[in-house]
């Protein structure tokens, strides 16, 4: 009888110790402390080694520009201001010049957040903005004339699906800050135009471009395995970008309904395909095509899912799970000095990434995932 008594005594420590230690894991993913220092890091490491794929203004900052200003209204740490500031001040404001091309303005999110959070007067310049959406909307190219016929579908505006992020959310931002709502209009326009081009309705992702769209012929790309492809960046930049559109557009937006409902499904099927390590593979439907994960497409989903527990669009009892195991992967990551390591190169498809591959769009998606992850309860 006492050893039995001694031996449930036994077991019950080992659970309780069990217990206690899995919950200092659980806390120890979310140490607070620890984000932010390894934010930080990556930020210092990336500021210490700049790239671009054509100018300072390209769409590779914007990206990783929307990553420190989404760090700094987390954090309020003013070493993300003087960056944002730094960079903007010596682009002179300007985006890059291709008007029609979506890319191109990614580089002004960073500016607008300056200029609605500093509040210092005339230090930002929106005109270069200002004149670049007004060309990109309203001016008539050969994209918008849909005679620019090819295997890509280069006749929308925005027919590659990596534009939902670069110019959207801008507009977005825009039509808030300035009060001028016309500017929402214009960019639910063509957001619609490319997803009725791109978004398959069945497996609820958006193809990269019309190279990936089926028709039902021989000639359709496919995966080893037989199955569509769909890309994780690219679908990491549409829900990141809906996430970005949804907390800056007004609540009573008539189509404020359609990006929710977007962005669920998408969040939806992300989570169904999430391995169990934590990182997507950059190819959604042929993971087992690559034996690790990769971190931009990874980041901005780790981003959107847990942006959408801390606003309520999305049931943190079934995403939070996931959004542990990301962040976990994630962290993982980086280097000791800092750097962000396995991020598939600038491309359009799905191609393999590894310990020492990395761009400054990579590190913006770990700072946009840390943003939001450092909220999380």
């Amino acid at each position: 009888m006492i050893k039995k008594s001694i031996f449930k005594f036994i077991v019950l420590i080992t659970i309780l110790n069990f217990s206690i230690v899995e919950k200092s894991i659980a806390q120890d993913v979310f140490d607070k402390a620890k984000i932010k220092a390894s934010m930080i890091e990556a930020l210092e490491w990336q500021e210490a080694h700049p790239i671009f794929a054509i100018a300072p203004t390209d769409w590779t900052e914007g990206a990783y520009y929307v990553g420190v200003a989404r760090a700094h209204k987390a954090t309020k740490d003013q070493i993300y201001m003087a960056a944002l500031k730094n960079q903007g001040y010596h682009n002179n404001w300007q985006t890059y010049k291709r008007l029609h091309h979506a890319d191109d303005v990614a580089i002004s999110y960073s500016y607008l957040y300056i200029d609605m959070v500093d509040g210092r007067k005339d230090f930002v310049d929106l005109e270069p903005t200002k004149k670049f959406l007004d060309a990109h909307l309203y001016e008539d190219d050969v994209w918008k004339q849909g005679t620019k016929k090819n295997e890509m579908g280069q006749t929308i505006l925005w027919w590659w699906c990596d534009a939902l992020f670069m110019a959207p959310p801008v507009l977005n931002l825009y039509a808030k800050h300035t009060k001028q709502p016309q500017y929402l209009d214009e960019m639910h326009k063509f957001y619609t135009q490319t997803y009725n081009q791109l978004y398959d309705k069945e497996e609820n992702l958006f193809a990269r471009d019309m190279r990936f769209v089926w028709t039902g012929s021989e000639k359709d790309n496919k995966e080893p395995n037989g199955k569509k492809v769909f890309w994780s960046r690219g679908n990491g930049w549409v829900i990141s970008g809906l996430a970005l559109i949804l907390d800056d557009m007004p609540k009573e937006y008539e189509h404020r309904a359609f990006y929710e409902n977007l962005y669920k499904e998408l969040a939806a099927r992300i989570l169904e395909l999430q391995p169990e390590d934590g990182l997507w593979r950059t190819s959604l439907l042929s993971p087992e095509s690559y034996e690790h994960g990769e971190v931009s497409g990874s980041g901005f989903f780790t981003f959107a899912l847990a942006w959408g527990i801390n606003n309520g669009l999305l049931e943190k009892s079934k995403y939070l799970p996931a959004v542990k195991k990301a962040w976990t992967a994630l962290a993982e990551c980086q280097h000791e000095d800092g750097m962000i390591g396995w991020v598939q190169n600038i491309g359009a498809f799905p191609e393999p990434a590894n310990y020492d591959s990395w761009q400054n769009f990579g590190t913006g998606a770990y700072l946009m995932a840390g943003s939001e992850i450092l909220k999380l309860e």
